[in-house]
């Protein structure tokens, strides 16, 4: 299951890490983001997330400084810094890798000719646009479901709902 955002497609992993960071903000220390920490199982099924897959995202989260972890039984995982200075777009980007793609490249990599090359403008503010979001709203925004005025602005409009 994957959620679409406008033309911007978010994969699966993505959905599911930024759900588990979200879990993780819920029970973090705002300042220090450390936290009881929290099983696998525990995220997996506070979230619905099936258990092998997140194992796998959480071991990615963790190789990309966004969680630690520790083993045994008083093991888990925690937020590496407070929720607040962890971006959407981080996430995604330790997951996904680039913002945006078309046809698996960067946009300014494209070459568009004659009636399609503002096609490239296009692509390349389309991706500003997400960036814009993306890099604003926090996992800490997220769990607290405090979204900045921006976000809350568009997500009002009823032809975002479309």
């Amino acid at each position: 299951m994957a959620a679409n955002l406008a033309a911007m497609r978010l994969s699966a992993r993505v959905d599911y890490a930024l759900r588990a960071a979200a879990e993780l903000a819920s029970v973090a220390d705002g300042t220090t983001g450390r936290g009881r920490p929290v099983t696998a199982e525990q995220i997996a099924r506070a979230q619905e997330i099936p258990p092998k897959f997140l194992e796998s995202i959480l071991l990615q989260l963790r190789r990309g400084g966004i969680v630690h972890a520790q083993r045994g039984p008083e093991g888990g995982y925690w937020l590496a810094r407070p929720a607040s200075e962890i971006s959407l777009a981080e996430v995604i980007r330790v997951i996904d890798g680039p913002l945006a793609h078309i046809r698996g490249q960067r946009p300014e990599q494209l070459g568009y000719h004659g009636a399609a090359r503002a096609l490239q403008d296009v692509w390349i503010a389309l991706r500003a646009s997400e960036r814009q979001i993306l890099e604003l709203v926090t996992i800490a925004d997220v769990a607290s479901g405090t979204l900045p005025s921006r976000v809350n602005e568009l997500a009002a409009d009823p032809r975002a709902w479309s």
